[in-house]
């Protein structure tokens, strides 16, 4: 019993967000089918079954489309903050250590320790990967859920074509349209937004305790500290 009480805690924090985020998603699945149901009843239409909404396209849309801007706001920010600097915000290096950083600070080749990853003491191309897996994979996950959003956007579109008497578009001829890049730029932008207001709040702001924050009492033009 110790040992899963010991599991549990040490992995809480991932626990937890996935806990809101199935709780949410059913929120979202929920309310979206009263809102759809409440659209097809105002537009003289049958209201449809929860597992027939949850599995249209209209709910594909707008969960993937959430999805694939979380994933492009962690690829940006990883590799930005490679190479750009905020002075003063726990989220950003040092002035002056911009780059990928020496072999002896990222405790690669030479100075792999004992107990590092198996890849970054094996050389070569496996430890290239490795070094940059988290952004490889922030961005692979951002094109799978762009390219599905992109593919429920497309459905959901020819479908009020359709139900408008117009000619349904190809997945291409879609690409093209002001609906989908609005879509994307709605989401985007808010990203954008919340990563930079992170980055500059943290210089002057704190919350005790956070390691997304400096120590309380740090100076804001300490850079990189976390508390």
């Amino acid at each position: 019993m110790t040992g899963r009480r010991g599991l549990v805690k040490d992995n809480a924090l991932g626990l937890a967000f996935g806990g809101f985020f199935v709780l949410t998603l059913v929120g979202q699945a929920i309310s979206g089918t009263a809102d759809y149901n409440a659209q097809q009843v105002a537009n003289g239409l049958e209201p449809v079954s929860f597992l027939d909404y949850v599995t249209s396209s209209s709910f594909g849309v707008d969960v993937m489309e959430n999805w694939q801007s979380e994933y492009l706001q962690f690829f940006l920010y990883i590799f930005a903050t490679v190479w750009l600097v905020q002075r003063g915000s726990a989220e950003s290096k040092e002035p002056g250590d911009e780059g990928m950083e020496s072999d002896e600070e990222q405790r690669v080749g030479a100075h792999a320790r004992a107990d590092s990853p198996a890849w970054v003491r094996a050389g070569g191309w496996r430890t290239t990967v490795f070094s940059r897996s988290l952004g490889l994979v922030m961005g692979g996950i951002f094109l799978l859920t762009w390219a599905a959003s992109s593919i429920a956007g497309w459905a959901a579109y020819n479908s009020e074509q359709l139900a408008d008497k117009q000619d349904p578009v190809s997945w291409v001829g879609y690409l093209g349209e002001a609906d989908f890049w609005n879509r994307s730029f709605q989401n985007w932008q808010s990203e954008m937004l919340a990563v930079g207001s992170m980055a500059v709040l943290s210089v002057y702001l704190r919350q005790r305790g956070s390691p997304e924050s400096k120590p309380v009492g740090a100076a804001h033009a300490d850079t990189g500290e976390t508390g």
